[in-house]
């Protein structure tokens, strides 16, 4: 349901899904091309996030009914309100969860929160413009 190809997969599971909100876990891995020192580096939750992003927008049009089956590229617009708490170490399982606040045309705004456990570690809005661009 990405478009992203391996090493660059920052999802291991969708665990939920509706119109509005997607949940999915991702466990951080050594030797990822966004770990150092045994961590994630924040460019790597964020790229987490996007990627829930994708895989949400992909779960609807490859496997909801009105889907039209196509992957489409997905492009960060804007991210605001970033609340980066700690980084997550390697081992520890991620759950991210994006919630879509509105919709227009091509361009989507959602919330993002990651936390492990009961704990939020990041949180940030996002704005995602889906290009017209298909991914194969």
């Amino acid at each position: 349901m990405l478009p992203q190809r391996p090493p660059f997969i920052m999802v291991d599971r969708l665990t939920h899904y509706d119109p509005r909100k997607a949940i999915t876990l991702y466990t951080v891995r050594e030797g990822h091309f966004f770990c150092a020192g045994g961590k994630l580096a924040e460019a790597g939750l964020v790229e987490n996030m996007a990627q829930t992003c994708a895989a949400h927008t992909g779960y609807k049009t490859r496997c909801h009914p009105q889907g039209d089956g196509v992957i489409r590229i997905g492009l960060i617009g804007a991210i605001r309100k970033m609340d980066i708490r700690r980084a997550p170490r390697v081992g520890e399982q991620l759950e991210t969860t994006i919630v879509v606040v509105k919709e227009i045309f091509s361009f989507s705004l959602v919330e993002a929160t990651v936390a492990i456990g009961s704990e939020v570690i990041a949180v940030c809005e996002m704005k995602i413009f889906l290009t017209e661009i298909k991914a194969e």
